[in-house]
């Protein structure tokens, strides 16, 4: 089978081990920078440039489009799904994905379980947004935010205030949430491929960091999911469309709270932490798919 990956960086962990896992089950992979394609769109015949030859072979592609490039990635992924590609991540998930307020909107609409979060379009109102997630300490995070760059938690009124009013000032697009105490800093990270928890992991923040990501110097270890757990995660994949998906929830009193739902997520933390080959769990899925 002809798979391409789309990525600017083979030498990235999750590209190599896909190029890896690919090669052991006797694909022919390649890297493709989506940003050096060109696409090309006529009646019955859309078609992919890429340095002086057209990409026809191509029968799966693997999107890692990060999210600087999301706009010309989608297109490109769009492209493909036009030539009649297999593709594990569809460039509609993708889109919706990277908009955390709508895919907030669509896990709300498929009853799944959130911190409780405010939107507003720069409301001076900022004291009656505080009340709304219950009060101080609450969570203030930049819609286009990524890694836990752009979340500050507020511990008191006057500190939500003051960033919420200094984030309005810069027109800046911010959602405020409820600070979820009984979390403790961790959060959990599930696996999806094709509608199976694949692999979990619970991430701790470091001390005095509220932030679990593992880029924030995060430390993660294998966990078993509760049913309930691991039934959100896969609701929440399905919600969104994804095929491949990395759900972080929390753990709360009133039961698992999905944060976001992360459509090209990192190989590399989830396989050292569970010692699961991922990477060939998504060719597996190719295979299938194709």
């Amino acid at each position: 089978m002809n798979i391409k990956i789309l990525s600017r960086n083979s030498g990235l962990y999750s590209t190599a081990r896909l190029i890896e896992a690919a090669k052991k089950r006797k694909h022919n992979v390649e890297v493709i920078d989506p940003l050096k394609c060109d696409l090309i769109i006529e009646k019955k015949k859309p078609s992919v440039y890429y340095k002086g030859r057209y990409l026809s072979d191509t029968e799966a592609i693997i999107p890692r489009i990060g999210a600087s490039i999301t706009y010309y990635g989608t297109a490109v992924v769009r492209q493909f799904e036009m030539m009649g590609c297999f593709t594990t991540t569809e460039s509609q998930a993708l889109v919706r994905s990277r908009d955390k307020l709508r895919s907030l909107q669509i896990l709300s609409r498929a009853r799944l379980g959130l911190p409780k979060t405010v939107f507003t379009n720069y409301s001076r109102d900022v004291a009656e947004i505080i009340d709304h997630v219950g009060g101080a300490p609450l969570i203030i995070k930049l819609l286009e935010g990524t890694q836990g760059l752009g979340v500050v938690l507020a511990e008191t009124k006057n500190a939500a205030e003051s960033v919420i009013e200094a984030f309005n000032g810069l027109q800046a697009r911010v959602i405020v949430q409820e600070f979820i105490k009984e979390a403790k800093g961790a959060d959990i990270r599930a696996f999806v491929i094709d509608g199976q928890v694949v692999g979990a992991m619970k991430r701790q923040g470091k001390e005095g960091e509220f932030r679990s990501n593992l880029h924030r110097g995060g430390t993660a270890e294998v966990i078993t999911l509760s049913d309930e757990e691991e039934n959100a995660a896969i609701k929440a994949a399905k919600a969104m469309g994804l095929g491949v998906a990395g759900v972080d929830m929390l753990q709360s009193a009133r039961g698992p709270l999905i944060l976001e739902v992360n459509s090209s997520p990192g190989l590399e933390g989830i396989e050292k932490a569970t010692g699961k080959d991922i990477a060939k769990s998504i060719i597996r899925y190719i295979e299938r798919g194709v």
